[in-house]
């Protein structure tokens, strides 16, 4: 089964993954409060690129990893960015499916991805904010430690890739969920665009 996110508002189902709302405004302070620390009334609003709704099942993990590269690639993030960004969100629901529901499948998972505007801070040229929620068994932020790096074995390594591979990282838990903020910001390219024609 193949899906593929429209480019046009539409909603596209499948037993595993809802596409909905591409290009609708985000309004503010929905997810977390900390969205809209430090924004000025004047700063532009994120647009949401979309929004998944799946369940704890590993089948799915495949269609989100192309719906998350296909969104990268719209926004022009670099190769090297773009499969880290893959990566860590992969990686984020394996762990949701993991631990936070013991492995059972069936159970609800939400996905939603918004498009940081240009001007943005600490960066003038926008990147991606990624929202996972789930109602698994309750996760407390600062037990979230992955293994030591020198201790030699399968598994452990997901956190540490993660914090590494994004630019921010935030665990909370609010009305019942546990919620992941990931963001990425954009970096400058390295080459030129050609113009139209060359």
């Amino acid at each position: 089964m193949a899906l593929s996110p429209r480019r046009a508002t539409g909603t596209q189902r499948s037993s595993h993954t809802t596409f909905s709302g591409a290009g609708v405004p985000v309004r503010g302070g929905r997810v977390t409060k900390n969205r809209l620390k430090g924004r000025g009334k004047a700063q532009p609003k994120s647009e949401m690129l979309l929004k998944l709704q799946l369940q704890s099942n590993p089948e799915a993990l495949c269609l989100v990893r192309a719906t998350v590269e296909r969104a990268a690639e719209v926004m022009h993030f670099q190769d090297a960015d773009a499969r880290a960004i893959v990566r860590s969100v992969d990686e984020a629901l394996a762990n949701v499916m993991r631990h936070a529901y013991g492995g059972r499948p069936g159970f609800p998972i939400e996905m939603s991805c918004y498009k940081l505007p240009v001007g943005e801070k600490k960066t003038a040229r926008g990147g991606i904010e990624i929202f996972l929620a789930d109602k698994g068994v309750p996760v407390k932020p600062a037990t979230l430690k992955g293994r030591p790096l020198d201790e030699i074995r399968p598994g452990g390594l997901g956190l540490h890739f993660i914090r590494q591979s994004m630019d921010e990282v935030e665990f909370t838990r609010k009305k019942g969920k546990n919620l992941l903020r990931m963001v990425k910001y954009l970096m400058p390219t390295l080459h030129p665009v050609a113009s139209e024609g060359e």
